[in-house]
């Protein structure tokens, strides 16, 4: 499992995933699973300067945990289930199941959390590889979160490029270069700009600060497909998801190769052409 960044919306169902599929799964003769995602921000984003009065973290114990405390922190969470099972029902340790990793950032990389969470010009780098697929990623722009990482899966059928939640990014164009299927996600701002009429000013104005800096367009989507020459682009991601079909299709005004809006299950063909099987080295 690949964590883009670590937003409830993106992982609300690990627990799900590391609960049920604990429960539902035997020993696993290869191992377990890698629950690989950003590691711990290593300190605080800045306040929005639209603050009024002093703004803490809940938790000060633990701000900003990476993935290996999330993982962590939601068995500690459900620790009566776990307890139960495993000194009932015998079960062994979810660890034996899943393995969490925190993604380690190529050194000399330029990445700080506040002052460059995404450095212009990172080069892709690989966060795993085994005989069926090697996953690259590299870090995109979605303040105030950081790091937060785009993924590209490439096989010996095809590949797909997975944005995560970001501004148009460069290193992002970079890492989809030639990729066969993009996935990218899409806001419409206009609905945004209507969403928060109802809200404190500081809170509509910040909110509104957050969808403008951090997320992309249908238009600037389709921009980030034709720079990277991708085979096809894949909305996703879509807020709000009651849009009219109309708005993600704006992407096909700066994107002329395919442009789909997937419903949920859908399967999406990626194979172009006949590909060589991967080399064992690392990019």
């Amino acid at each position: 499992m690949f964590l883009t960044h670590l937003h409830s919306d993106h992982t609300v169902d690990l627990a799900g995933m590391l609960l049920f599929g604990w429960m539902m799964s035997g020993p696993r003769p290869d191992g377990p699973i890698p629950v690989i995602g950003p590691g711990d921000r290593g300190m605080l984003p800045a306040v929005n300067p639209r603050a009024i009065g002093e703004v803490a973290p809940l938790t000060p114990q633990a701000p900003t945990s990476g993935t290996v405390q999330l993982v962590e922190h939601l068995l500690t969470a459900y620790s009566a289930d776990v307890t139960d099972r495993m000194l009932d029902s015998l079960r062994p340790s979810p660890y034996t199941l899943f393995a969490p990793q925190d993604v380690t950032l190529p050194e000399h990389s330029g990445y700080h959390p506040n002052l460059n969470p995404s450095p212009a010009g990172l080069e892709p780098f690989t966060v795993f590889e085994d005989e069926f697929v090697r996953v690259t990623a590299t870090l995109v722009v979605h303040p105030p979160v950081a790091p937060a990482f785009a993924f590209r899966f490439d096989t010996e059928h095809g590949s797909v490029t997975i944005s995560g939640d970001t501004a148009p990014s460069e290193n992002l164009v970079r890492l989809a270069t030639g990729t066969d299927l993009l996935l990218h996600e899409a806001i419409d701002m206009g609905w945004a700009e209507a969403s928060y009429r109802d809200v404190d000013a500081a809170t509509r104005e910040a909110t509104l600060d957050h969808h403008r800096k951090s997320h992309t367009t249908p238009r600037q989507a389709g921009q980030v497909a034709a720079a990277a020459g991708v085979g096809t682009l894949a909305l996703h991601h879509l807020v709000p998801g009651h849009a009219d079909a109309s708005v993600w299709h704006e992407a096909t005004e700066t994107f002329s190769g395919p442009v789909v809006v997937p419903e949920d299950l859908q399967s999406i063909a990626v194979a172009r052409r006949p590909r060589p099987a991967l080399a064992a080295t690392s990019l």
